[in-house]
Formats: structure tokens, C-alpha cells, sequence
């Protein structure tokens, strides 16, 4: 991830500044001061990157439009300048339409590279653990009885003995003798462990 990064911002900066030469140029053969000059690339170039990296933090929001048109307006101005500066100082042996390709493909370079460096140094977003629907949620598990409550089922229902009950539930008969001895309590005694 780091080397992504870290290529995506080493050609970021050479679009960056094969553009802001070729602009800063056309400022000045223009009329704009040579002092000045660089301040013009800048903020071509400049409002691509801006408006790249809000239109990255705005995605799926109603405001994100305004960054995108920013964008394609910064994007259409720089290719364009960048196009007009390669005809105007382009050699004669050299076609114009060759020369403006080649002079656009730094900007939108510069364009899609500073998509991708945002979108690769973006925190992920954190996964929320799913909840499972009523629908497939695992039943809820019936308690199971306790000695002395099947002791009761098998006397009442079935009409066991306490020797029979014993020898069903592995427990001695005078434990289940005890169990009807007494009234029945919750949870189990000492002597109802085997």
C-alpha cells in the first residue's frame, strides 16, 4: 500500500509540474508578468487537486456536485491551456495535433492520479458486525430439566416407581425418595449429583 502511494504521488508531481511549466509559460507569453506567472498554473492545477480530493470526502452527499463540476471545469481548462501552449511552441516539424496530445496527457494524468492517491490514502471504512434477523437467529434453547423435575414428570405422567425413576436418572433411590420427601425447590441439591 505504502509503494502505491508513494507511486501514485511521485507522478502526481511530475504532471503536476510538466503542466505547471507549460502553463506558467502560456501566463506569460499571454502578457502576464514573469513574476506572476506562476501563480496562473497554480490555481488550474491547483482547483483539479482541491476539488479531487472533496469530491473523494463528499462522495454520496447532496453537496457533491459542486466539487465535480469544479473539477471537470479545472480539468477542461488546463487540458485546453496545456493543448494551446504545445501548438504555439511547438516545433514546425512537429503536427499540431501531436504536439497538443502530448501536452494534454499531464493534466488529465494529473487528474486521475490524484483521484486514485485520495482514494488510496482514505481510512477503510470500519465493517459493522451484522445482526442476525429474527428470522435466522438460532432458536433459543429450552432449559433442560432437572433431575427432580423429570423425576416428577415420570411419577405424575408416566407412573414410575422411585426405583424405576432411580435407574432411568442414575441416581439412588432414596435421592428421589428425598425429592418427593420435600417440596420441590429450585435448582439442584448436593445430593441430587450422581
Amino acid at each position: 500500500m505504502a509503494t502505491a502511494v508513494a507511486g501514485t504521488v511521485f507522478i502526481a508531481a511530475g504532471a503536476f509540474w510538466l503542466s505547471f511549466t507549460a502553463l506558467a509559460d502560456l501566463a506569460r507569453r499571454s502578457g502576464v508578468d514573469a513574476g506572476q506567472a506562476w501563480a496562473w498554473p497554480l490555481i488550474v492545477d491547483g482547483i483539479i487537486v482541491v476539488a479531487t480530493v472533496a469530491v473523494v470526502a463528499l462522495a454520496g452527499q447532496p453537496s457533491a456536485w459542486y466539487p465535480w463540476v469544479l473539477l471537470a471545469a479545472g480539468a477542461v481548462v488546463s487540458v485546453t491551456a496545456n493543448a494551446i501552449h504545445a501548438v504555439v511552441a511547438a516545433d514546425a516539424d512537429v503536427p499540431a495535433v501531436l504536439a497538443a496530445s502530448v501536452a494534454a496527457v499531464p493534466p488529465l494524468v494529473l487528474l486521475a492520479i490524484t483521484h486514485l492517491t485520495v482514494i488510496l490514502t482514505r481510512p477503510l471504512p470500519t465493517p459493522i458486525p451484522e445482526r442476525p434477523s429474527e428470522r435466522n437467529a438460532e432458536p433459543a434453547v429450552a432449559p433442560v430439566p432437572t433431575g427432580r423435575e423429570v423425576a416428577v414428570l415420570l411419577r405424575e405422567e408416566e407412573g414410575w416407581s422411585n426405583k424405576q425413576i432411580a435407574r432411568h436418572l442414575g441416581v439412588h433411590p432414596s435421592t428421589v425418595g428425598r425429592w418427593f420427601a420435600r417440596p420441590i425447590l429450585t435448582g439442584l441439591d448436593a445430593e441430587e449429583t450422581p
